[in-house]
């Protein structure tokens, strides 16, 4: 897919407008954008005196770190699957 063929769908995030571009959905790239905000609009709540920079890379760390405990999960998951299709 070139370029031009991709979505582009502005979003706002922590009252920002950004324009993102893909090949996902529009209501993925929109539900995905909805999550950061949350995301660090919680953040911002915690930590009032974090500016927004900070507030995007402690979003950032948290998403990936979730993301990592999810890998994990369904690794464990799938060896399981495995270990119960072989007996």
């Amino acid at each position: 897919m070139s370029q031009s063929d991709k979505n582009r769908i502005k979003v706002d995030i922590y009252n920002q407008t950004y324009t993102i571009m893909g090949d996902e959905e529009e209501h993925h790239v929109r539900l995905v954008a909805s999550l950061v905000d949350q995301k660090m609009r919680e953040i911002k709540e915690a930590n009032s005196h974090l500016d927004a920079t900070k507030i995007a890379v402690l979003t950032a760390v948290n998403t990936v770190n979730e993301h990592v405990k999810l890998k994990e999960e369904y690794a464990t998951l799938v060896g399981e699957l495995e270990r119960k299709r072989k007996k």
